[in-house]
């Protein structure tokens, strides 16, 4: 097989690619055996057509879409290693020649990853953040703890206040006529908690139990049914239930409850320290991250545009993820949200941006140190994974070197070592 490349623009290419004549008889020799199964011909047998009947029936252009699927993928696979490029979008392939006894050409327009062409990328300075815990986030992790043990009391009488759990009724109306996904019926809603359109949960406030009331607001301009956003509503609300957060005090009783200390101040003591503890890591992965972004800045690279969609696409399958630990879909965070995908995937574009411009900007700081992975700690690695899910590092091994992960794991661990790189090599502002 010969394969060429040829940069056409920027980060596109094109890859000429000929295969012998024997290797395209032996794809239509598959494709015969394949095609065959499925043709009726009178006096004989399905799949027992002899081949120069079935080519004198059907010809043997029947088979060259056939040959050319069987011959394309594995073709297209050696061009490019034997070319040494590296795609990050499905390639356009247009075929010049097929034909039996004749060399099977085609050309591949390929979008390739980026050259990147480093700036300053050692001696960056960043600042150390503080680590320091006030008394005031103490406090504050206390009150988050405090909400978290608090005992839920009905409320029989007296207005819904804002951090009350409601239970109520909704049905909303666009100039007097109901709207598909506007009611609701017994309807857990927690008043402050952002999870309504904007102004509605504010408007529950005050109500009493039995009570009804029309809450008018207006949907998100944004919001991803067409038909209402931007447009005024109006909710028929009927409150139904009214649950109180009783906050424990915060003394020696509520220590011993939440932890194995017996005084609030021993409590306390262990708190300050576990909070000082995680703003140190918080600190140290934001001067990582600025560093990161400092080498990123000084660098130079074209993205296409594929490459940053696609980490996009990413982006939002962890999000779904994220949404479905916490009981909640995907189509119910667009309906409380007012946004849809088209919305939601334009906001995570910038961070999707920045994330793989870093990573090409970490893999060409590991080319050019020579940064390698060696089988120890790929083994390391492993075995921490091993520990995660349960199984061997050697089965770990097997398993990801059969569906080809190996490879992006190690390459993986290449940008941590880079990173490490810059961060050894950096000074503190």
């Amino acid at each position: 097989m010969k394969a060429t490349w040829e940069k056409i623009e920027k980060n596109v290419g094109l890859l000429e690619v000929e295969i012998d004549a024997e290797q395209v008889s032996g794809a239509l020799d598959k494709a015969f055996k394949k095609v065959v199964q499925k043709v009726n011909v009178p006096g004989f047998r399905k799949g027992k057509v002899p081949r120069s009947i079935f080519e004198a029936r059907f010809g043997v252009e029947s088979l060259y879409q056939d040959a050319i699927d069987i011959l394309l993928p594995d073709a297209y696979s050696e061009a490019v290693d034997q070319t040494g490029i590296v795609p990050v979008d499905r390639p356009s392939v247009d075929v010049e020649q097929f034909e039996k006894g004749q060399a099977f050409k085609f050309k591949a327009k390929v979008t390739v990853k980026p050259e990147v062409k480093l700036g300053e990328y050692k001696g960056l300075e960043a600042p150390a953040a503080d680590a320091e815990v006030t008394e005031e986030e103490v406090n504050a992790e206390l009150n988050r703890l405090q909400q978290r043990h608090a005992e839920l009391v009905v409320v029989d009488e007296g207005p819904a206040q804002m951090g009350d759990i409601t239970i109520i009724d909704f049905e909303g109306f666009e100039n007097g006529v109901p709207f598909d996904g506007g009611k609701g019926e017994n309807y857990s809603l927690e008043l402050g908690s952002g999870s309504f359109i904007p102004g509605f949960e504010e408007q529950v406030v005050g109500l009493n139990i039995a009570e009804e009331k029309d809450i008018e607001v207006t949907f998100p301009e944004n919001y991803h049914a067409e038909n209402l956003a931007g447009k005024p509503v109006v909710f028929k609300v009927k409150l139904h239930e009214i649950k109180r957060k009783n906050l424990p005090a915060l003394d020696d009783e509520f220590a011993k409850d939440v932890s194995e200390f017996d005084t609030l101040d021993e409590y306390k003591a262990d708190l300050t320290s576990k909070l000082k503890e995680r703003k140190e890591k918080d600190a140290e992965v934001a001067r990582e991250s600025a560093i990161i972004d400092k080498a990123s800045a000084n660098a130079e690279v074209e993205i296409p545009e594929v490459m940053i969609d696609s980490e996009v696409d990413n982006m939002l399958k962890d999000f779904e993820s994220r949404l479905r630990q916490q009981g909640m879909t995907l189509e119910l965070y667009y309906q409380f949200s007012g946004q849809d995908e088209a919305a939601l995937k334009g906001q995570m574009k910038t961070d999707a941006q920045k994330r793989v411009l870093n990573n090409l900007v970490l893999e060409e700081v590991a080319k050019a140190e020579n940064l390698e992975v060696s089988d120890e700690e790929l083994t390391e690695e492993l075995n921490n994974l091993a520990k995660m899910y349960g199984r061997t590092a050697d089965e770990l091994r097997d398993i990801f070197t059969s569906n080809g992960y190996i490879s992006t794991l190690t390459a993986d661990l290449k940008v941590r070592k880079a990173v490490a790189f810059l961060v050894e090599n950096s000074k503190s502002a």
